[in-house]
């Protein structure tokens, strides 16, 4: 987008807080190499176009606005004079894609110096290559000191989340593998009492009647209900009482496995009503094999369904196959970390889950919050336990501050003293013992809170009560550049 021409004034420029320190000569040059252009009400230039330019406000007023979705979401507004954006980061060169990371546009006539990227790039290399080479190494370094951190911290996390979903996929597994084997044993034994039925010298109705009740029985164990202890012991009396009378070996051993499937002395009844009395004790086994059957296939199933709910929150969890950012449901991501984390936090820590459901979902990067829940319930979980496995409570809660979303962790430890509260943000300061901590967790949560989801990290602690609180914006701008400013300047573009 152009504006119309004006002309440049090296004092009108110089009087800029960005200029101000430049002679004459520079200022001169400035004007012999930009241009001012005055921009009517509508865009200046759009999120994602090449970066041609380096925009510094003279007068009006600028609105800076981030695509979130297929929305355009307003950043800043501002009429001070001397704000900048744009091709920012020209110095950089090819190092960095210079696009615009923003898009904007001014609601009235607005002034701006303009000076193309190459022109700026030059300037700053000639007139400030000291500047420009400590801001090369701060941009450049941090990119790979946090890329090193992150990798580290994402490495320490997986030990954790390796050993609780093992855990916690080893009780499922191992009951379904007992279930296999019991299975296969029942089967071969109903195998056998079907063929002591066939061979025996029994009436082909009586048969036909015996498979009709085994169709029965099926559908009545999938319809059992469950007992309270009390009850299931007298319906065993009583059924192991009726298997006694009908001369029926091994009644204690069947009527438990009856009572599970839902089976009462009417039913028993009708089963010796349809078939000959000779043949009531092997008709009796041939049931007790089919409703163990029954009951073992549920097992399996409810031990598979529990496995795939676990990769589920895997899946979740990691966001292994959802897109980077996107609009999240911040409960499905604690719900999924607690899981991971369940084998860690253990049955000595009580969660308690305060969720306001009514919450709306936000835009963030999910695989990153789940980071920062880890970290955090790590922590909290650390500090409940301390050396001697301790008990306590963790309080998950979430609700709507000042419209901001609030993830509050709280727990039950002896606190965070007043002189370290201040530094626990820091990287590598750790409270945990030498080898159990890298004292980068807070750090990372702190700047994918703050940088990235310009959102907020805090903490309150007394002894008993510590509360970490995460606050993040409902509507978010797109969490890939921090939106620092300059001399109150606008927020300008800025590396991802």
């Amino acid at each position: 987008m152009s504006g119309r021409l004006m002309p440049c004034s090296p004092a009108e420029i110089g009087a800029l807080f960005l200029f101000e320190k430049l002679t004459a000569e520079q200022l001169g040059r400035l004007c012999g190499e930009g241009r001012v252009e005055l921009f009517d009400p509508g865009p200046v230039f759009t999120e994602g176009d090449p970066a041609t330019c380096f925009y510094v406000m003279i007068e009006g007023t600028v609105v800076m606005s981030r695509r979130v979705g297929g929305d355009d979401v307003e950043v800043s507004r501002t009429s001070q004079t001397g704000v900048y954006a744009g091709a920012v980061q020209a110095y950089l060169g090819d190092r960095k894609p210079q696009v615009y990371r923003n898009s904007l546009r001014v609601p009235e006539p607005t002034r701006f110096f303009v000076l193309p990227a190459d022109s700026f790039a030059d300037i700053m290399h000639e007139w400030f290559p000291m500047a420009v080479h400590l801001l090369e190494g701060l941009f450049l370094g941090s990119q790979n000191t946090q890329r090193a951190i992150g990798q580290r911290e994402r490495l320490l996390a997986l030990g954790s989340l390796s050993a609780g979903l093992t855990h916690e996929l080893n009780n499922p597994a191992a009951a379904a593998v007992r279930a296999t084997s019991s299975l296969r044993d029942r089967v071969a034994h109903m195998r056998q009492k079907l063929g002591i039925l066939a061979s025996g010298p029994y009436r082909g109705d009586s048969l036909k009647s015996l498979v009709a009740i085994q169709e029965r029985t099926a559908e009545r164990v999938a319809k059992a209900q469950a007992l309270s202890p009390l009850e299931a012991s007298d319906r065993e009396d009583e059924l192991a009482d009726w298997l006694d009378d009908h001369g029926v070996q091994g009644s204690w051993q069947i009527a438990p496995t009856f009572v599970q499937g839902g089976l009462d002395v009417d039913w028993l009844e009708q089963v010796a009503a349809a078939v000959e009395a000779e043949m009531l004790p092997n008709a009796i086994g041939w049931l007790n094999y089919t409703i163990e059957t029954e009951l073992l296939m549920n097992e399996i199933e409810d031990s598979t369904t529990r496995i795939s709910h676990l990769v589920d929150a895997a899946k979740q969890y990691s966001q292994l196959d959802r897109a980077p950012y996107q609009v999240a449901d911040v409960h499905e991501l604690l719900d999924s970390t607690l899981l991971m984390l369940s084998g860690k936090i253990g049955a000595q820590v009580k969660v308690v889950k305060e969720y306001d459901r009514s919450l709306p979902r936000i835009p963030a990067y999910p695989a990153e919050l789940n980071q920062v829940w880890t970290n955090l319930i790590d922590n909290a979980v650390c500090a409940i336990k301390g050396e001697g496995g301790g008990e306590g409570t963790l309080t998950v809660r979430t609700a709507l501050v000042h419209d901001r979303l609030l993830v509050e962790f709280r727990d039950t430890g002896p606190g965070v003293p007043a002189e370290i509260r201040g530094r626990i943000f820091d990287p590598f300061f750790t409270t945990k013992p030498v080898g159990e901590g890298t004292g980068l967790g807070l750090d990372i949560s702190w700047r994918i809170v703050v940088n990235k989801h310009h959102g907020d990290l805090k903490v309150e602690s007394v002894p008993g009560d510590t509360r970490f609180q995460v606050l993040l914006p409902l509507t978010a701008v797109d969490p890939d550049s921090d939106t620092d400013t300059a001399g109150g300047s606008a927020p300008a573009e800025e590396p991802s």
